[in-house]
């Protein structure tokens, strides 16, 4: 999938269900969310006899728990039949096409564009909202805006 094409998943979802809030969207789109302890794991996706199943490290801090629901939500909605693994500490910036492609997701989910047309009358900034959000850095050139990558 392009940036395009994600973008538009997003807007769509968003626009259905009237929320960004990945832990609405999973109970909405009856997408099944498990805590359970994942040892260095943040989370993965699974889907099995039709139920598809986020789980997450009940151990993490609740913001990055947000992110990681995002994220997993991005393969339940982008890949729906490949069960993945999310997330080891070490692999947060995978090249994986799939991995990739559900940081996207979660990116566009949980930062919007009106925020950067807002940004010049505020005082809060883009590092205030990706923490707030749980979105590393790193992964804020997944952002894509006005039809072309977001670069800090």
């Amino acid at each position: 999938m392009i940036l395009v094409e994600i973008h538009e998943i997003v807007k769509r979802l968003i626009k259905k269900y009237g929320t960004r809030n990945p832990f609405k969207l999973t109970d909405l789109l009856g997408v099944l969310v498990v805590f359970e302890p994942l040892g260095s794991a943040y989370g993965y996706y699974s889907r099995t006899h039709r139920t598809k199943v986020i789980h997450i490290n009940e151990n993490l801090p609740y913001i990055q728990q947000y992110f990681t629901c995002a994220h997993e939500l991005g393969h339940a909605v982008q890949h729906p039949n490949t069960s993945t693994i999310f997330l080891k500490k070490n692999t947060l910036f995978s090249t994986d096409r799939l991995e990739i492609e559900a940081n996207t997701f979660a990116v566009e989910l949980l930062l919007p564009d009106e925020f950067f047309s807002n940004l010049s009358y505020s005082d809060y900034n883009i590092h205030d909202v990706i923490k707030e959000k749980g979105i590393p850095e790193e992964l804020l050139y997944l952002k894509y805006l006005d039809e072309k990558k977001f670069n800090l």
